[in-house]
């Protein structure tokens, strides 16, 4: 149940059970207090944030389509990647487009080809190497592996037979499941002057 069912003069603790207020240690409930302000104060600026980001993504659209109705042409990159600058060149948003990346069985056969060069190298030299692969299988709490320790296995340069085509099985895994585009901004004091993030989540700020 939300707060909004509890009854004036109670506290619903965490088993759903009311609790007289005056029962409450006055602690708990000042904790009970700056948390639910916290929150509404964090869910009204995630709300405004997934706004601006839409209108963000609406205006550069508008751009674009204006850009290509006057010119003939398409302005960006590959995957729709885009760079915008002010006039004076001190104002810059970019969009950048990234896969989402998962595996297929292939990355079964690569582990096992892996596994056995690991097992028929020596120590000492490769140590390094073997701490790679294994931060590169190592699943997270949800039991997916990362794509990116993954893929920076094919970095590695080793003449091993087996390594390569544990690189190749790797490489026939990949499987592309979506997209997610990217939205950033930056400002600086002259257009000689380095670039300045603007940020605009909570964790980088």
């Amino acid at each position: 149940m939300s707060n909004q069912d509890t009854p004036a003069g109670y506290m619903r603790d965490a088993k759903g059970r009311l609790v007289p207020e005056h029962l409450v240690k006055p602690l708990d409930s000042l904790m009970d207090q700056a948390v639910r302000a916290l929150i509404g104060h964090a869910e009204a600026l995630s709300a405004q944030i997934a706004r601006f980001r839409g209108h963000s993504f609406d205006d550069i659209a508008s751009f674009l389509s204006i850009a290509a109705d006057q010119y003939g042409a398409k302005i960006g990159g590959a995957k729709g990647n885009i760079t915008l600058t002010s006039y004076d060149g001190t104002l810059k948003v970019q969009v950048a487009v990234a896969d989402r990346l998962t595996f297929g069985p292939e990355l079964q056969v690569a582990k096992a080809l892996i596994d056995e060069c690991i097992v028929d190298w020596s120590k000492g030299a490769r140590d390094e190497i073997c701490a790679l692969v294994e931060h590169a299988f190592r699943p997270d709490k949800e039991g997916q592996v990362s794509p990116d320790a993954v893929l920076a296995l094919r970095r590695v340069e080793i003449g091993d037979d087996r390594w390569q085509r544990a690189m190749e099985a790797i490489t026939d895994s990949i499987r592309i499941v979506g997209s997610k585009s990217y939205i950033r901004f930056y400002r600086r004091a002259n257009a000689q002057a380095p670039w300045q993030a603007i940020t605009v989540d909570l964790a980088s700020a």
